[in-house]
């Protein structure tokens, strides 16, 4: 079977996002047969305008990288109980126009890491509730609801919590295999 090639996003700008830190530890974990790339241009994407008639270059990088994956993988923390301001922009561009939107039935793996006890929970339920949208099949378990991040990251980002490593680990073989569920050419 040729190797699944997965995108990740992290739902944080910052380059010490403890979410980008989740996406690469998800990247170690993967089966042998699946790839992850971080998407890192998400801060290039201007905010949403449906009055623009041609996507700018950043807009239509992102849909292209989209595109290109067999599988998303989005990594987000909690804003205010919700999805990051800067990810619902990245998804709204994506899905314009509808008809042709390249999340439209693309598997996505959805997780996320906090400092705080919630884990990202809320906002991962609104991300579920988003993709309805798009008709993308979301995984529903293992769920990876990271609490207390800082006590599973040091502070350089890596994973020192061997419990939270055989969940991602877990993880990555079932999302590996939905990715080949909704995509029958990987």
């Amino acid at each position: 079977m040729p190797p699944v090639r997965l995108l990740g996003l992290a739902g944080s700008l910052r380059k010490a996002s403890v979410n980008r830190a989740l996406l690469r530890a998800i990247g170690e974990v993967l089966p042998d047969d699946a790839s992850l790339t971080i998407y890192d241009r998400m801060g290039d994407l201007p905010h949403f305008n449906s009055d623009l008639k041609d996507d700018p270059e950043p807009v239509t990088h992102w849909k292209q990288a989209i595109a290109s994956a067999d599988g998303l993988i989005i990594a987000t923390p909690e804003f205010n109980y919700s999805v990051p301001g800067v990810m619902k922009n990245a998804i709204d561009w994506a899905t314009r126009p509808p008809a042709t939107s390249p999340l439209r039935r693309k598997p996505i793996g959805v997780v996320g890491a906090s400092v705080g006890i919630s884990g990202s929970m809320r906002a991962q339920y609104h991300l579920r509730q988003i993709f309805v949208y798009t008709d993308s099949p979301v995984l529903g378990q293992p769920e990876v609801i990271i609490p207390r991040s800082h006590e599973r990251f040091d502070a350089a980002g890596n994973l020192t919590d061997e419990s939270t490593r055989e969940l991602l680990r877990a993880f990555g073989v079932a999302f590996v295999a939905w990715v080949r569920r909704f995509a029958p050419h990987v």
